[in-house]
């Protein structure tokens, strides 16, 4: 234990003996150093020391000479505090992300605060409020993007406010009597938390270094604080006003490999009778993408559409005349088999329930859906634990997922024949995700709450039991009772928190076989798609389940089915899985940064950069193609920089990158004038062409 003190503290015993002894020392001279200062000053009051010191000789130097045993007291003491210290310490690096130096003290826990708290600490320690809300109003205001609606397949981040990129002009008011008044500074709500370095090729805001800035005085002379950022003086109402303008910089992907760039279509493309919807509209909208090169868009067919009202009876009238018009238009098409329900999410603006006749099963048996602990259903999809059970009309899910996907081979033969479809993404749960639906919107949860097991149907519960008995400890035919609700944060439950029982034999059981139906769920399911689309590339989407991933249970994760604590890879048997079947990995998040999360939601821990960089290389090292998509709407420069970093990594030795690119979604936003023409920047850059506005 005190070894383990030692290492939080970062000093070793003898270290902290030699201070100590040094410490003591000084203890003892304050008295002999008072004298002298006295004495200097002279008059009186030095005699009146000069008498108390020879006082002190005449006792025999009882203040200049403490017992041993009174030293090792203090010693011990000083040791007892640094412990003490050493462990809150440890607890902020741990628990609170603050990236405290090894030897810290109160003033760098101080400074971490006020950073956190949006003050501005200069490097000297000066510590100053950041620019208050009466004059926030003369900050000019960089519009954010169009509200645009989500994917049918929003992984969670899409129902979280991420913070608006900031603009490339920030304005902050300075007093014309600097030296006196404190500068005011746009607010920052950091912690002084590691993240990872930003190649200087990177267009992030967040990776830009403030410029030196010409503050002037009265006098117009520079202040002592003029190395910190530069900026132009200008003279607002009497005020002078810094314009801070970042130098930000962009790596040139002239002559990179292609990466193709799809547009998913608006969710409501198909009504509910399997109509297309405004064909005038859309074929003006596919021109428009067309004309910037784009190689092609993406459509959902949903399973509560073609198979609405009557098992096995299948209706693709509005599918084909939109296929058609894709296939005039010299574009390919990706296409989801959406076996979920469409609603209730962030961002979904229309309804397509599933299947009438399956909805009908449902009322009688609602053990054919997710359920939590509490026994709420959730019919998004259906569990799993029917996969191998004859409970939809004869049939089993898996028969029933494989009859539609043949229908649709069948039905299309001229689209595949013709390699119109380029690709067909494989639905495995909600929002079209290899995922359970522990996070659901119906049932009250919130970002960034950690979510519930959905394991409580019959069917589940009775996997669970089995692989129990097989184990030998039938009493683990459970699920955790120390879980929390969807709303809890790791360190409120007795499951999650650090140390906790995920990490027994039990939690380490029960996750393994979690984990595992959702692995043999996708198993299955692909060995009959690969038969299904014989000679087509398939895919399957992985969510970014990004939240509580700098913990140490990946709590949320944990309660979506990826076994990815701290000590074990969660999506390597995945990655496995798919290598398989020959099927491509689709992520999501690829335009998040993790600065920018830790921004709007501090509490959360996210890691939306790390997430991907793990993802992609459990791909990659199994040798399978990885797309990706954006998780939330995009529209502007700096998160289509972050895309382009991780379609083409730079620092790859082997030169690996994104198979294709999916973005979401084709909105009225995206053709604007300002928008489109970013879009189109990007798209250029995506095909390795060259652009003539390079930040440099």
């Amino acid at each position: 234990m005190a070894q383990e003190m030692e290492r939080m503290g970062g000093t070793s015993e003898e270290e902290d003996d030699e201070e100590m002894e040094m410490e003591v020392k000084e203890e003892e001279d304050n008295d002999e150093e008072r004298i002298a200062n006295a004495s200097m000053a002279g008059g009186t009051e030095g005699s009146i020391m000069r008498f108390q010191q020879n006082q002190m000789q005449q006792q025999g130097g009882v203040r200049r000479s403490r017992p041993k045993e009174e030293k090792e007291r203090t010693k011990m003491r000083e040791r007892h505090r640094r412990a003490i210290t050493a462990r809150i310490l440890a607890g902020l690096r741990k628990h609170g992300n603050y990236n405290l130096r090894v030897r810290a003290d109160i003033n760098d826990v101080i400074a971490a605060l006020a950073r956190e708290a949006g003050w501005v600490v200069l490097p000297d320690g000066t510590t100053f409020p950041s620019k208050s809300p009466s004059s926030s109003s003369q900050q000019p205001q960089t519009p954010g993007p169009a509200a645009a609606p989500s994917t049918s397949a929003p992984t969670l981040p899409s129902m979280v406010p991420v913070a608006q990129t900031p603009p490339a002009s920030l304005r902050g008011g300075v007093s014309s009597g600097f030296q006196t008044s404190s500068a005011e500074y746009l607010p920052c709500r950091l912690k002084g938390v590691f993240t990872p370095p930003t190649a200087t090729h990177t267009a992030s805001y967040s990776s830009v270094q403030p410029r030196s800035v010409s503050m002037l005085g009265d006098g117009g002379e520079r202040t002592e604080n003029s190395h910190l950022v530069s900026s132009c003086i200008d003279t607002v109402d009497g005020k002078q006003v810094m314009d801070i303008t970042p130098r930000m910089q962009e790596r040139d992907f002239a002559g990179t490999p292609y990466v193709p760039v799809y547009v998913m279509l608006p969710l409501g493309v198909i009504n509910m009778k399997c109509e297309l919807v405004d064909p005038d509209g859309l074929l003006h909208q596919l021109r428009i993408l067309k004309s910037i090169n784009i190689d092609g868009v993406m459509v959902d067919c949903w399973w509560g559409i073609v198979e609405a009202h009557v098992p096995q009876e299948y209706n693709w009238s509005g599918y084909r005349r939109l296929f058609q018009i894709v296939r005039d238009l010299k574009l390919k098409l990706q296409v989801v088999m959406s076996f979920h329900q469409c609603g209730g999410n962030v961002g979904d603006d229309v309804c397509i329930p599933l299947p009438h006749w399956v909805a009908e099963i449902g009322r009688t048996n609602p053990e054919i859906f997710f359920t939590d602990r509490e026994g709420r259903r959730n019919p998004e999809c259906l569990t799993w634990g029917i996969d191998k059970e004859r409970v939809l009309r004869g049939r089993t899910a898996v028969e029933v997922y494989f009859d539609y996907m043949r229908s649709f081979r069948v039905e299309f033969d001229d689209f595949f024949e013709d390699r119109v479809i380029s690709e067909v993404e494989i639905g495995l749960g909600p929002c079209g995700e290899l995922r359970y639906p522990s996070y659901p919107i119906k049932h009250g949860w919130r970002y960034p709450g950690i979510g519930e097991f959905q394991c409580y149907d019959q069917y589940l519960m009775k996997s669970l039991r089995k692989a129990a008995e097989a184990r030998g400890h039938s009493f683990w035919a459970r699920g955790p009772d120390n879980a929390g609700t969807y709303n809890s944060r790791p360190h409120e439950t007795g499951f999650f928190c650090d140390g906790g029982d995920y990490d027994s034999y039990y939690g380490r059981f029960f996750l393994g076989w979690y984990s595992q139906i959702l692995v043999d769920h996708g198993d299955r399911v692909l060995s009959l798609a690969k038969l299904a689309f014989e000679g087509t590339f398939i895919a399957v989407k992985i969510s970014g389940i990004h939240w509580w991933y700098k913990t140490a249970s990946h709590a949320a994760e944990l309660a979506s089915g990826f076994y990815n604590s701290c000590n074990r890879d969660g999506y390597a048997a995945i990655a496995a899985m798919l290598k398989k079947h020959g099927a491509a990995l689709n992520f999501a998040c690829v335009e998040m940064r993790t600065m920018n999360q830790q921004m709007g939601y501090p509490e959360a821990l996210a890691d939306p950069e790390g997430l991907v960089w793990q993802v992609l290389n459990a791909a990659w090292d199994v040798g399978i193609p990885v797309a990706s998509e954006n998780a939330l709407p995009c529209h502007d420069r700096d998160g289509y920089n972050k895309i382009l970093e991780n379609a083409k990594p730079l620092s790859d030795p082997d030169g690996r990158h994104l198979s294709a690119f999916t973005y979401l979604r084709l909105s009225p936003a995206l053709t604007e004038k300002h928008y489109f023409s970013e879009f189109e920047r990007f798209v250029k850059r995506m095909h390795g062409e060259a652009v003539l506005d390079l930040q440099q």
